[in-house]
């Protein structure tokens, strides 16, 4: 339980519960994306180990992300190429511009402060104590609260992986007072966040089961109910997902090579590829947030040529736009 006295719920398995995706009849896009490459704030790495959670500022119009690995937040205004990144004390999973100050970080053990004048991080609140257990994905709801998924820590010290040895990761949503509910247990890897334009529907993913589910959603609480198999199975794995103004959900397919975007019954309407292997998550951004960002990862994989483009953040010009991120409301 969290602070707020609500229990939270275990995953339905899909086999016993929930009919699998509808298989598509229909015509599926399939291009090569055009792309721009998001340039390198200063002083930063020239790749990512293992790049994450792209999120667009609208008021500032810069691209916050991570390198969960490699121990770095980034910020940068895509345009100009001026920004900065900061050095993080342990795993960072994701950086999230805050309404009223510091933006918050999710570092390995909880969600911190990051005063970026001096790069220091002081505790928010630590909502998953499990020792075990590090940060995943990490994004605010519309109501501007932040959903904290964690997952077994499979990092080293140096940012090597480690073995997945169970699924003990949940979901979180924390409040802008720091208090939290937990709202899932038993999951792999936690990924995807996102919302259908309504806000009627919630949609999040575990990696480790292969599969995307969809729930109603009730801001007040908040609640779930009418748990359904979004999408299951390949090609690659389900990583971390961006809504369009259209409702389709755009997923990132870690070891597939591409972005899919999924129409809102959960057939395939498109599949953009990548020069990359591992893209692992996306967002909407740019003046008219028709710009799809995507992050990507380089960690394990061999025998990389030295201008493998892995490990970089794209810029995807798209024709729908997405919808705004909504900041931390505290």
């Amino acid at each position: 339980m969290g602070r707020s006295g609500r229990a939270c719920r275990s995953i339905k398995e899909p086999g016993r519960y929930s009919p699998r995706a509808r298989e598509t009849r229909r015509a599926v896009t399939r291009r090569t994306a055009d792309y721009a490459l998001v340039p390198r704030p200063p002083g930063a790495p020239p790749r990512d180990q293992l790049g994450e959670g792209p999120f667009w500022a609208e008021t500032e119009q810069r691209l916050y992300w991570v390198d969960i690995a490699g121990r770095w937040a980034h910020c940068v205004d895509p345009t100009t190429g001026r920004g900065r990144s900061w050095r993080m004390p342990s795993s960072c999973s994701a950086i999230l511009p805050a309404h009223d100050g510091d933006p918050v970080v999710a570092l390995a053990d909880g969600l911190y402060r990051l005063d970026t004048a001096t790069g220091a991080v002081r505790l928010f609140v630590r909502p998953d104590e499990d020792p075990g257990n590090r940060s995943n994905e990490t994004r605010c709801d519309p109501q501007g609260r932040i959903w904290l998924g964690t997952m077994c820590n499979n990092l080293g010290p140096q940012g090597e992986p480690l073995p997945l040895a169970r699924r003990s990761g949940g979901f979180f949503c924390v409040r802008p007072d720091g208090s939290w509910t937990r709202l899932f247990a038993d999951i792999g890897i936690t990924n995807t966040l996102a919302w259908s334009p309504d806000g009627t529907r919630f949609y999040c993913a575990d990696t480790l089961r292969e599969i995307i589910w969809s729930f109603a959603y009730d801001p007040e609480g908040p609640s779930l109910s009418d748990q359904k198999v979004f999408c299951e199975g390949g090609p690659g794995h389900p990583d971390g997902s961006a809504m369009d103004e259209e409702g389709f959900l755009w997923n990132a397919r870690w070891g597939g090579g591409r972005v899919i975007r999924y129409a809102p019954d959960g057939r395939i309407d498109r599949e953009v590829f990548l020069p990359v292997a591992q893209p692992s998550s996306c967002a909407f951004g740019g003046a008219d947030r028709k710009t799809l960002f995507v992050t990507s990862a380089r960690q394990e994989l061999e025998g990389l040529a030295p201008d493998s483009l892995d490990g970089s953040v794209f810029a995807v010009p798209v024709d729908v736009a997405g919808l705004p991120m909504t900041p931390f409301a505290g």
